[in-house]
């Protein structure tokens, strides 16, 4: 069962992320019920740690297993869905993850293995992130100043 829940003021959601980097390259997703790209990752199950939780949702959407997590942000997110218009209160764990052992780094546009939403992957230029409709916002301002140590932010945007 996903740790999210809905109320009438809004949908509280924990998840997990990966932050998921090669050649000055940001690999973020989409699928058919949203516009704009966001990061790989999903929701936390009851009873689930996080790192068992960012692994899981490699393999899930792309097939892989991350040897190599590092732990970057604690997030406390609170935004408007852009298409259903709905407040959320995500907490969410962003992790850095090294893929160089794996085939990703070698395709432009990669199809994902959950077919349900029609998952897209690829890799976007991290030059030209501000000009992406891509989510979480910080991460266009953060992508180059990634954390020596964990820390903990709290984003409003709305």
């Amino acid at each position: 069962m996903n740790i999210t829940f809905k109320t009438e003021s809004g949908v509280f959601n924990y998840r997990v992320c990966a932050i998921i980097k090669h050649n000055n390259k940001l690999l973020a997703m989409k699928n058919n019920n949203t516009p704009y790209y966001f990061l790989p990752g999903g929701r936390v199950k009851l009873h689930e740690d996080a790192d068992a939780a960012i692994n899981r949702e490699l393999k899930e959407e792309l097939g892989i297993y991350a040897k190599n997590i590092k732990p970057l942000w604690f997030v406390q997110n609170f935004f408007i869905e852009d298409e259903i218009k709905e407040k959320f209160h995500e907490i969410c764990l962003y992790y850095l993850v090294d893929v160089s052992d794996t085939d990703l780094i070698s395709h432009n546009r990669i199809i994902g293995l959950e077919t349900k939403n029609n998952e897209i992957f690829e890799w976007l230029e991290i030059n030209t992130l501000k000009e992406q409709y891509l989510y979480p916002l910080f991460i266009k301002e953060r992508i180059n100043d990634l954390p020596e140590q964990f820390e903990m932010l709290t984003e409003y945007e709305y």
